[in-house]
């Protein structure tokens, strides 16, 4: 491991000028920046431990102008169980709970969960050329082992897929990132603007900027959304492993006629994915195969495999007509694969 400083900040105003240096990076549960250094992807110059920052309010999970608040330190298993996360927002408890092994979710923060990088098997590994380590060096895995990459949004120099399986529920439940500056500054950024795709920048993951801190997360009210979600997730087993495709899916449903709905994908791009037309294609039709299937058909324009990743154009099809018809059937009945 190369060497880095280390501080522990007591609160958050000292812990923001200890995050303005270039290199500089927190560290709450660790579960993925601690990985990435062993490896020697990553090499900050210095980690500031925010835990204390619990005792300031950022572990905290509330309800907030209508909607919840969950705190940036609050723990992924502390927020899935939480009574209010299951009752009001079923999809997320569910895409939590779906998501690494018990013993990551007691340790994962919720804001380090959103700054999960990509993953990659030629990014992890620091013997290949990789544009997303080093910028211009090429992209080995169009050509090579690509299995469990991306389909969509894709570019020349990228093809890695982001991993959390709770920002594909936060991306389908309108979420917003709030942080705050080493400047002085705070800001709300919509979670459709949190995560970039690749284009030519593939090494930038997230538009956070350096010196900021994520403190909370927010979601809008969902009630409408409540008897009507579901979470699927393909994976290779049935824990531990990530999504080859994950399909967040949530339904407002007027008998059988769709008045409204969410569908946001997992495992499939270099963020969650989510194509509002689809949704609003869904408006005033009859749930069921033939909607879902369009929809998923709206979803997936403009898919490419890249050869050993072809078999997830069908399979993203099926996981999106799959996953409707779940919801559709209601979210009690979701909620028997995952507990």
């Amino acid at each position: 491991m190369n060497p880095f400083a280390f501080a522990q900040a007591q609160n958050i105003d000292a812990a923001l000028p200890l995050l303005a240096p270039d290199g500089a990076r927190p560290v709450a549960g660790g579960t993925n920046l601690l990985d990435l250094m062993k490896e020697g992807v990553m090499t900050p110059s210095s980690l500031v431990d925010i835990n204390p920052l619990e005792h300031a309010g950022l572990d905290v999970i509330e309800e907030h102008e209508g909607g919840l608040r969950l705190g940036a330190l609050a723990r992924n298993a502390a927020t899935a169980y939480h009574d209010t996360v299951r009752s009001r927002y079923p999809l997320l408890s569910a895409a939590m709970l779906a998501a690494a092994s018990p013993q990551l979710r007691n340790m994962a923060s919720n804001g380090g969960n959103l700054l999960q990088r990509t993953r990659c098997v030629y990014f992890y590994d620091v013997g290949t050329p990789c544009n997303k380590r080093e910028p211009g060096t090429g992209c080995p895995a169009k050509n090579g082992i690509n299995r469990q990459l991306a389909i969509l949004g894709t570019s020349e120099q990228c093809i890695a897929t982001h991993p959390s399986d709770m920002c594909v529920a936060l991306r389908a439940l309108d979420a917003t990132v709030h942080v705050r500056s080493s400047n002085g500054g705070e800001r709300a950024i919509p979670f459709a603007e949190f995560h970039r795709l690749p284009g030519d920048t593939p090494h930038i993951d997230t538009n956070l900027q350096p010196g900021e801190l994520i403190t909370y997360i927010t979601l809008p009210d969902a009630a409408r959304f409540v008897d009507h979600s579901a979470y699927v997730k393909v994976r290779d087993r049935l824990s531990y492993a990530f999504a080859l495709v994950s399909v967040a899916a949530a339904l407002d449903l007027d008998g059988g006629t769709i008045r409204a709905a969410r569908i946001a994908l997992g495992g499939v791009a270099h963020k969650p994915w989510r194509v509002e037309e689809a949704e609003q294609q869904l408006v005033g039709k009859t749930a069921g195969d033939a909607a879902f299937e369009a929809a998923a058909d709206r979803i997936l324009q403009g898919a490419r495999g890249y050869g050993q990743n072809a078999f997830k154009l069908t399979l993203a099809k099926n996981a999106i007509v799959q996953a409707l018809n779940t919801a559709v059937r209601g979210t009690e009945f979701a909620k028997r694969g995952t507990e």
